[in-house]
């Protein structure tokens, strides 16, 4: 248990190559999970938790580390698992999602794998899509489920959806004879329709895949059978923690192609820290934002109209 809690830092290294780390815990079953090391702040036993009166009900309660007050939830009962039924002897995950710490509150935490984000599948058909899973893999051929963590984080603390009023009244006065269209690239269903529905309020056409790999193949495909379509490509919006091909991969594959280079992308990420921006000019992104602010996106979207409208006189 020590050495997995002195490995939990941050591994910028594994950034642009495809790679990532899991950290592997159980929740109060045999069934595996996986989460994102970069996610991760730390690891403690669980400490003592003060109840929130009127919370939700997986909120277990808040406590503070290191001068900060930790909100504590019960993974397991997030995604419809039974309640635990206690914390002695448990483990709280603190992570960062969106600008926000909060503490996931565990079984029992396991190890760190070094993998390959090929090696990281879409859930099986035909779970459904009321499931958390966002991802799948196996580990010394252990089944290794990765939940969306976003989808839980929205269930439970609720997510802004609309577009301020001063934005939509610039988004009324774009011409639209250009038929602009947007392609978004991300693993969770959750995020992709929080982006989708900032769209629409602006009048935008998109369309959606699930990672990066289905998001080079669909540039690709018009490329070659659509150019006109590809025309109409102002901007990429991707995701940069996905299965199969991570965001940062997938720029520099569009980079590397002639027909795709010049596509504006815009990384759209729950990752924090300042390693960020030095990982945008590395790939050759043109900007990244964090998730989710309806406006902070709306913004971003509007911008890059204006300028893709001038550029086209």
């Amino acid at each position: 248990m020590s050495s997995v809690l002195a490995s939990v830092d941050m591994r910028t290294r594994l950034a642009g190559h495809n790679r990532l780390e899991l950290l592997l815990f159980r929740l109060d079953g045999t069934q595996e999970f996986g989460i994102n090391v970069f996610k991760v702040q730390e690891v403690v036993q669980c400490p003592p938790l003060t109840s929130v009166p009127n919370s939700h009900p997986v909120v277990r309660g808040i406590t503070n580390l290191r001068g900060r007050t930790i909100t504590v939830m019960d993974l397991g009962a997030a995604i419809g698992h039974p309640p635990s039924e206690g914390i002695e002897g448990k483990f709280v995950v603190v992570t960062e999602y969106n600008r926000k710490v909060q503490g996931f509150l565990v079984g029992s935490v396991d190890r760190i794998v070094n993998m390959n984000w090929e090696e990281i599948l879409p859930p099986p058909h035909g779970i459904g899509k009321d499931n958390y899973l966002t991802a799948v893999t196996r580990v010394d051929g252990d089944l290794i489920e990765i939940i969306d963590v976003e989808k839980v984080l929205a269930e439970v603390g609720g997510a802004e959806q609309d577009v301020s009023a001063e934005l939509l009244e610039q988004a009324g006065d774009r011409h639209s004879e250009l038929h602009p269209l947007a392609l978004v690239a991300d693993d969770s269903s959750v995020a992709r329709n929080q982006i989708k529905r900032t769209l629409d309020q602006l009048d935008v056409e998109c369309v959606t895949v699930k990672d990066g790999r289905r998001a080079l193949e669909r540039l690709q495909q018009w490329a070659e059978q659509e150019p006109a379509t590809l025309d109409r490509v102002f901007m990429v919006i991707s995701d940069i923690e996905m299965p199969e091909m991570d965001g940062y991969t997938f720029t520099t594959r569009v980079r590397e192609d002639s027909r795709l280079a010049d596509l504006h992308i815009l990384l759209h990420t729950s990752l924090s820290g300042v390693f960020n921006n030095a990982m945008v000019e590395k790939v050759g992104a043109d900007d990244f934002i964090a998730k989710f602010q309806p406006d902070l996106l709306a913004n971003h979207v509007l911008k890059r109209l204006r300028d893709w409208s001038q550029e086209r006189g």
